[in-house]
């Protein structure tokens, strides 16, 4: 004879079911599926070929293939208040330190095929090249940086790069380093800093810019 379970503990079973990452199979245990999940959210700007930020207007930068540790720092600058962009405060509000794990894992997966990458540069390239020297320690002499906590600048767009070291100069990001290195450069050194980098080849393969 079947006995049929109380009506109560079938609802707290359902209930723990759904509660459970693993369980509910949403893939939790992976995670760069688990980040793939959290960053439907970003994919409306950063999964979209040359999407462009407005007011100002910039390109939003490719994110496929940075290092991890650094997407984590930037989400948390965001979080945290030491970045300022109303859209992406807004965007990682609800991200917890495990989200954020989960989608740098997700876009340090994008290193498998090589995609060309288009930046048409606007700057000047051989000034920027000569005025780089600064920045190597931390970015790399072409922008491609070892170091896991500072970003790869290669075959990034110009006018982001451009913009964000507007933002430090102007404090808009509060980065204590970057603002000391961007301070005493003018409009035209950040323009041709930005077309350096922009210009240079990523060193490592891609299959996606997100």
């Amino acid at each position: 004879m079947i006995r049929l379970l109380p009506l109560k503990f079938i609802v707290f079973a359902v209930i723990i079911t759904l509660a459970s990452p693993v369980l509910a199979g949403n893939g939790s245990n992976d995670p760069v599926a688990a980040g793939k999940a959290n960053f439907e959210t970003c994919a409306g700007c950063h999964a979209i070929p040359d999407y462009t930020h407005a007011y100002p207007t910039y390109h939003v930068p490719r994110l496929g293939g940075q290092h991890p540790d650094y997407v984590v720092t930037a989400l948390k600058a965001y979080k945290n208040g030491e970045r300022l962009n109303q859209t992406m405060q807004a965007n990682v509000a609800h991200l917890s330190e495990q989200d954020m794990q989960n989608i740098s894992a997700y876009l340090d997966s994008f290193r498998l095929v090589w995609k060309e990458q288009t930046n048409n540069i606007r700057g000047n390239i051989d000034s920027g090249r000569r005025k780089s020297a600064s920045c190597a320690a931390c970015h790399g002499p072409d922008g491609n940086s070892s170091i896991a906590l500072y970003p790869r600048l290669a075959g990034q767009y110009e006018d982001y790069l451009y913009q964000s070291l507007q933002d430090y100069k102007t404090g808009k990001r509060n980065n204590p380093i970057m603002r000391g290195m961007s301070t005493p450069l003018s409009d035209q050194d950040i323009s041709d800093l930005a077309a350096y980098f922009a210009s240079q080849p990523m060193g490592l393969v891609v299959v996606q810019h997100y």
